[in-house]
């Protein structure tokens, strides 16, 4: 059978990789922006504001995400909308608490906040918090139903609006970091008010919330939010422990150059974790062992042959990349910290390595309904991680360890990961690249037979 490009092109891996890629050209441009525009210092202060909400986002959507797209997948159209009221019911409750908290905390310690560089993130993510929530609600939906399209539309107004003040800032006026913030909790209600208008978000299904699926959301939830918020802590500990350490500010500033490159080299491993999840949790409901086991190696071995082709161009060109993300102010050892960015980057495509295996092992055991032995093998992670943080700030007094404690408790985490899933369903490693590298093969030949039929018409 012939496929045309068109037909590839529509595809729910290539929409969410395309997505993904573009949406995170405009955060890589925005983020080089903004390093350029502000001292060190400063830079950090935002660094720690994205950061912080990123960690509070994983707690108010953890505990509903992760049970949406799952209990989506194989819903019959009543339960559906049941599903969807429950979704938004409770992250407005967690919305509301998670603000009323914050705000106590700011007004009884405003200066030990402001001092620690989150006093923006404590005066304005209460608020933000609110202005988003549309917006996530109707992202996690999307991402059920496989609707990357209206997913990359949402988050194409949010982030190029955002980047459109930045390059005009940078430019022309020269705001504050206060101003900017103003301007990225506008875009964010923009967008909220977009998918309030065309019906995405499922507030407006609350009432159909039901005790029923309240509860099987709340019980899935139980885990999977302390398992997000430790996958967030292994991304942030290290942030929040420089933050606190003599380092400062302007240490987090530098170790966030090579972590932002790192997550750019993320990208097409969270796209392909995104469209694998719903997949595997319908053939996980459907008791389809078969095509769960033949999901789980394709996805897998495609991600770790990808990541080591893209470890390796990071391990050589780190020094390139520092200077084109951060700028002069970035590259070589910083006076400050004692420490190399390059050198930083360069552990982590080490780390790189790892990733697919650790991600794919926890969204395996999420969609066979395992979210306990995830979050066991998270939690071991997360301990592993902030005991390798204290001793390489306080002990090593080092940047560089705090990237091998990266590196270290990945391993862990594959390991746990693999050992839990093999238990659950049999493994063969081969298998995982054989059927890796057939992922790319098909795709290989699925384009050649387009532009060799092209030549026959």
């Amino acid at each position: 059978m012939r496929l045309s490009l068109k037909s590839i092109t529509r595809e729910a891996n290539f929409l969410s990789l395309a997505g993904n890629l573009s949406i995170s050209l405009f955060g890589i441009v925005g983020f080089a922006i903004l390093a350029r525009s502000f001292s060190t210092e400063v830079f950090g202060e935002w660094i720690l504001f994205i950061s912080g909400g990123a960690f509070i986002e994983m707690f108010r959507f953890g505990i509903t995400n992760t049970a949406i797209v799952r209990f989506l997948a194989g819903s019959d159209p009543e339960d559906r909308l049941s599903y969807i009221g429950s979704n938004g019911l409770i992250g407005l409750i967690v919305t509301v608490v998670i603000a009323l908290v914050m705000m106590l905390i700011w007004l009884a310690f405003p200066g030990p906040i402001t001092h620690a560089g989150y006093r923006l993130f404590f005066v304005w993510y209460p608020l933000l918090a609110f202005i988003n929530l549309p917006y996530n609600t109707a992202l996690v939906i999307m991402q059920a139903d496989l609707r990357f399209d209206r997913l990359f539309l949402l988050k194409f107004i949010e982030s190029s609006g955002f980047l459109l003040v930045l390059i005009i800032n940078f430019l022309f006026f020269h705001w504050s970091l206060d101003v900017l913030v103003w301007t990225y909790l506008f875009m964010n209600l923009v967008t909220s008010v977009f998918t309030m208008v065309k019906g995405w978000d499922g507030l407006k299904y609350i009432r159909k919330s039901t005790r029923k699926t309240n509860k099987v959301i709340l019980d899935f939830g139980k885990y999977t939010t302390f398992t997000l918020l430790g996958t967030n802590l292994l991304r942030n500990a290290d942030t929040l422990i420089i933050s606190l350490s003599p380092l400062g500010a302007a240490g987090v500033a530098l170790y966030s150059i090579p972590m932002k490159l790192t997550e750019l080299q993320q990208l097409p491993l969270r796209s392909f974790a995104a469209t694998a999840f719903p997949k595997m949790s319908k053939a996980s409901m459907q008791q389809d062992d078969a095509g769960w086991r033949s999901l789980f190696n394709t996805y897998s071995g495609a991600m770790t042959l990808l990541f080591i082709v893209m470890s390796l161009l990071v391990f050589i060109f780190a020094d390139f990349l520092v200077l084109l993300l951060g700028g002069t102010q970035y590259v070589g050892t910083d006076a400050l910290t004692g420490a190399n960015a390059a050198t930083i980057l360069r552990i982590f495509s080490i780390y790189g390595l790892l990733l697919p295996l650790d991600r794919m092992t926890g969204i395996g055991l999420d969609s066979r309904n395992h979210p306990d032995k995830n979050l066991i093998k998270v939690l071991f992670m997360v301990l592993t991680n902030v005991i390798g943080d204290l001793v390489a700030i306080f002990v090593f007094h080092s940047l560089e360890m705090v990237a091998v404690a990266s590196v270290l408790f990945t391993l862990l985490g594959v390991l746990l990961g693999y050992y839990y899933v093999n238990r659950e369903i049999h493994l063969h490693i081969p298998d995982v690249f054989k059927e890796g590298f057939d992922f790319y093969k098909s795709g290989y030949l699925k384009i050649r037979e387009h532009f060799q039929s092209k030549k026959t018409v």
